[in-house]
């Protein structure tokens, strides 16, 4: 069983930002698949299930300490980190790029840092979704929390078409054959 998690912050007042892209793509897959979230207060987290195949979850904790919600559930369903797909935002990709990684680095994302720190290892796989760097003279803090343009929701928009069908694809192909396809994809 898979392990989808996105990240992003709770609340309305982030629904549409950059940092909650990793909810978008989970929250567009469970809408493809009629699902609805519940709140479990056990993780804190949102949390879906598709036929025992998958586990569609939302940590509700804030970016910033992901990993909380995240022991919770490996420890408490028996899941090893090798079936957490993490999907989150990040800056070092262009808009409308994706990579598929079966492990590494935070690479400066708080919420990977804390998954990695709660867990003690990085052989989790994530989706990595390019936002792009921020405008000039723009603070990454301001700019992971400001919501895409108008300009920028078509990608937006076909960026979560393809990563929610690169989940398709995950639970029923390997990993490794998943990245060739997806990693070269450019929107």
């Amino acid at each position: 069983m898979w392990v989808f998690c996105g990240l992003g912050n709770p609340g309305k007042k982030y629904e549409r930002t950059r940092h909650n892209f990793g909810f978008m793509v989970v929250s567009a897959f469970a809408e493809r698949h009629s699902l609805r979230f519940k709140y479990d207060e056990l993780y804190p987290a949102e949390v879906a299930s598709l036929n025992r195949t998958c586990l569609l979850f939302k940590p509700m904790t804030f970016i910033n300490l992901s990993g909380v919600a995240v022991k919770k559930l490996l420890k408490k369903e028996k899941i090893k980190p090798e079936k957490l797909l993490v999907i989150y935002d990040d800056m070092d990709l262009p808009l409308g790029r994706i990579k598929l990684l079966p492990k590494g680095g935070a690479g400066g994302h708080n919420g990977v840092k804390s998954i990695i720190s709660e867990l003690g290892v990085n052989t989790f796989p994530r989706l990595r979704l390019g936002i792009g760097r921020p405008p000039e003279g723009m603070d990454p803090k301001d700019y992971v929390l400001s919501p895409f343009t108008p300009d920028e929701a078509s990608i937006v928009e076909k960026v979560i078409e393809i990563a929610t069908q690169a989940l398709e694809d995950l639970l029923q192909q390997d990993l490794l054959k998943v990245m060739t396809k997806y990693n070269s994809l450019k929107i």
